[in-house]
């Protein structure tokens, strides 16, 4: 019989998974590179605030022609 106490740190430390510690590396990484992405697409992204109070206009010119007709 085993009478030692071991901690629940002492516990976890030792049944951890070796391999585990390159994804999670992978895991966290990739979820800032995403983040980063994000923010910098959002930041890239123009705003237009229009000015209180005045309205949009379009400016249109109207043009006529007169037909060339010979006599």
């Amino acid at each position: 019989m085993n009478d030692q106490f071991e901690s629940n740190y002492a516990l976890l430390v030792r049944s951890e998974e070796k391999g585990r510690g390159v994804l999670e590396i992978l895991v966290y990484a990739i979820f800032f590179l995403s983040v980063v992405s994000s923010i910098w697409q959002f930041a890239q992204t123009p705003l237009r605030i229009p000015a209180a109070g005045v309205e949009p206009h379009v400016a249109h010119h109207t043009t006529t022609i007169t037909p060339f007709v010979r006599s």
